[in-house]
This record gives C-alpha cells, sequence and structure tokens, in this order.
C-alpha cells in the first residue's frame, strides 16, 4: 500500500465486524465527507460528485448511490433491477424497495430523490453530522439492522436522505455468507435494539410477527435514548406519516384478512400442495397431507395463505415466506418465486367452483395424480383434479376479492 499514501489501514486486536470497525475507521478519518462501502464494491465513472453536491446544498443529508449487481459467478456488471426505487421494510424488518410514488416524481429522472431508508452500508455523510447523530449505535453487532438505525436517525433527528441515480456502485451479491456469526442472535438483537430505540409503539408490529424476538436482551439503551432525547428527534410516527407514508400501501403494519390459508387439499387426488421448504424456482408437488398422518408432525411446508395481495405464499398469515405461486403460461408448472406484490404472475382467484384461476394465462391450477406434479390447464369446471380446498376460507373477504376483480 505504499503507493497509496492517503491510505490507511487499521487493525483491531479482535474481530470486531462491520459495524464497530466502521466506527473505528470513522473516528480516524480526517476529511469532510465520510464514505462509507463495502470491501466487494466497485464504483463506477463520476460516482462520487453527485454525491458530494447534495452534501454541499445541505449538511444534514446523507446520500446513496443506486447500487448495481456485479454478478459473483462472471462479474458481469448489471443494472439493478427495477432501477431507481424507494427504500422500505416490512414489519418482520426485510428491507424492502417500493416504487417512487407520482408525489416524489421529478421532470428529470436523474435527479436525487428521498428515501425512507438505505438499502445497506453504502453512503456518504458530512463527518461533523455523523458524529453529531452518534455514529452508529456501537451496541450493535457485527453486522445487521445498522441501516435502519442511520437512515431513522438522520429522519427523525432534523436530516433527509436521498438516493442518487448519476451516482452508481457494483456491488457483488454473494451465494452464501462464507463466515461463521460468534452469536447466532445477533443480528435479531440487533433488530430489536433498534426497534427499541427508535420505532416507538410500532416495535410491537414486529413482534407479532418475530415473537422469538420479544425474550431477546438488547443490552444497555440507556445512551442511545439520551442521545435520541438530546437531539430533539421526533417520533416515529411522525416518521411513517411524514417520510414512510407510502410504505404501508405495499407493507401494512396491520395485515388485512385473509381470504384463505392452511392446507390445499385437491379434491380428486385427497393430498395437499407441498412448498418442499423450497425456493425459487420450486415446482409445487402433490404430497400425502400431513395432517392425515398420524405419526407425521405438523410442518409449514403445506401451510399456505391466499392473502390480500391476492397472491398465494407459504407460511400462516402472519408468518408468511418471501415466495409466492408463480406461472407464466397456461401449460406451464406452478412454482415459487421471489414474491413482488405486483399481481402479473402471481395474482390468482379461487373461484365458487373451488379452482385456482390465474387470469394472466386465462388457466386453472391442475395436477397429474400419477406423477403429483401441479401445472396450468385450461379451465374445466367439471375436473375434480382442478377443484382445490382451502382449510379455512373467509367468505367476506373472498367475495370481495372476486367481486373487485369483475368491476
Amino acid at each position: 500500500m505504499a503507493r497509496f499514501p492517503k491510505v490507511r489501514i487499521m487493525r483491531t486486536r479482535k474481530r470486531e465486524g462491520l459495524i464497530r470497525t466502521r466506527l473505528l475507521g470513522a473516528s480516524v478519518a480526517k476529511g469532510e465527507v465520510l464514505t462509507f462501502l463495502d470491501s466487494h464494491c466497485e464504483a463506477n465513472v463520476n460516482w462520487l460528485p453527485p454525491l458530494l453536491d447534495q452534501i454541499a446544498q445541505n449538511h444534514k443529508t446523507i446520500v446513496c448511490p443506486m447500487i448495481d449487481v456485479i454478478d459473483h459467478n462472471h462479474f458481469g456488471y448489471e443494472t439493478q433491477a427495477g432501477d431507481a426505487m424507494r427504500g422500505a421494510f416490512d414489519w418482520e424488518m426485510y428491507y424492502k424497495r417500493i416504487p417512487i410514488p407520482p408525489e416524489l416524481e421529478r421532470p428529470d429522472p436523474s435527479d436525487p430523490f428521498e428515501s425512507p431508508v438505505m438499502a445497506g452500508g453504502l453512503f456518504a455523510v458530512d463527518r461533523q453530522w455523523f458524529w453529531e447523530l452518534g455514529g452508529y449505535d456501537p451496541g450493535l453487532e457485527i453486522w445487521g439492522g445498522e441501516q435502519y438505525e442511520i437512515s431513522f436517525k438522520v429522519w427523525m433527528c432534523g436530516g433527509h436522505m436521498y438516493d442518487v441515480p448519476c451516482s452508481r456502485v457494483g456491488h457483488i451479491y454473494r451465494k452464501y455468507v462464507p463466515y461463521k456469526v460468534p452469536s447466532g442472535t445477533s443480528l435479531a438483537r440487533n433488530l430489536k435494539r433498534v426497534a427499541e430505540t427508535w420505532m416507538d409503539e410500532y416495535a410491537e408490529y414486529i413482534y407479532q410477527r418475530r415473537p422469538e424476538y420479544r425474550h431477546l436482551s438488547t443490552g444497555d439503551l440507556t445512551a442511545q435514548k439520551v442521545l435520541r432525547k438530546h437531539l430533539k428527534c421526533k417520533d416515529f410516527k411522525w416518521f411513517m406519516t411524514e417520510v414512510a407514508w407510502d410504505l404501508p400501501k405495499y407493507y401494512p403494519a396491520v395485515e388485512p384478512s385473509p381470504a384463505a390459508w392452511g392446507e390445499i387439499r385437491n379434491a380428486a387426488a385427497n393430498r395437499c400442495v407441498d412448498s418442499k421448504h423450497g425456493g425459487t424456482g420450486t415446482e409445487l408437488r402433490m404430497d400425502a397431507c400431513i395432517k392425515d398422518g398420524s405419526e407425521r408432525t405438523w410442518s409449514h411446508e403445506q401451510i399456505f395463505t391466499f392473502g390480500w395481495r391476492e397472491d398465494i405464499r407459504p407460511g400462516e398469515p402472519l408468518h408468511t415466506r418471501k415466495f409466492c405461486f408463480d406461472a407464466i403460461s397456461h401449460s406451464s408448472s406452478v412454482t415459487l418465486y421471489d414474491c413482488h406484490g405486483m399481481k402479473g404472475n402471481q395474482y390468482w382467484r379461487y373461484r365458487k367452483d373451488k379452482s385456482l384461476y390465474h387470469p394472466v394465462s386465462n388457466s386453472c391450477m391442475d395436477c397429474n395424480l400419477a406423477d403429483k406434479k401441479i401445472f396450468m390447464n385450461r379451465c374445466n369446471p367439471s375436473v375434480h383434479t382442478q377443484q382445490w380446498i382451502f382449510e379455512h376460507v373467509n367468505v367476506t373477504v373472498l367475495e370481495k376479492f372476486n367481486n373487485d376483480s369483475t368491476s
């Protein structure tokens, strides 16, 4: 590193994790602006001036580049999916992206736009402002949750945060994490620590979906709560009303009632749809219904929810997984695919004849009794293999779904 006289390498005596190591680096940095990037990134052409421009206009601003994708297999560079979108979260504290609402759209799509939550660790900030905010909470361990802590803190304590389309940085999303985290609960602990410090009564919505968090120790929060009071920060209700006002449209804190949930049993086969705990690309199959087996234990691989987005997801209503029933044509297999909440290939209707109708392909979910495959087929009300029986049905909600689809 002798060729780079401005570069300083700091080494810790023990593993500190991303969050505390960043604090260490920031504590010895001398520039007016701190810029945080992951090591597995590559900055694109002219990425820095658009970030600095926003900070020069208002030093109480955090700015984030657009994070593009560097493929972990061949290092190919791709624009991020969907390009410009606002950062958000669901109430299990998974990071999400939502469309920019018309109210915030700019005539020039290259203009910076407000974002409630940053995607992760790529941002620039005025050094003095960063330390006025207390930096990262030093009580957070290893990594995880720090992007929410910084985002909430900035907005609630008098600052702004923007994503900047003219600044682009490529990021390698690894297929798996190649190291172990010392404490298996560090991420959950971090999220609870952020929730207890910043989210006020809204933290309860997280605990309803993650009841295991209730009994986790957050450590001492005194310093963080004193900091919040000293900075005269607004409450989280203000954040949800004034900053993330569009988030509940996509991720409501109180989930509307589902139309149907539980096992999905085929009338002809007397077998159940089974996800096999699969992820994206997994083809759904038929299998013996777990509830019928006296020696088999209850499993979520046969529990599904037909929810308010009119998609079908594995899991119970408050604990669905992030995959949806998806079909691409009138003869394709029915697979699990990452939920996008935009209907399309993941939009379903459960009709009175107990068929699962797929409007995009104008076909119905069917199955082959011999090989247990589930696929799309031309709708035929007299074919019993196209009749599916949900364990629980909310008739009122289901009728509303069907009425709305015909109006």
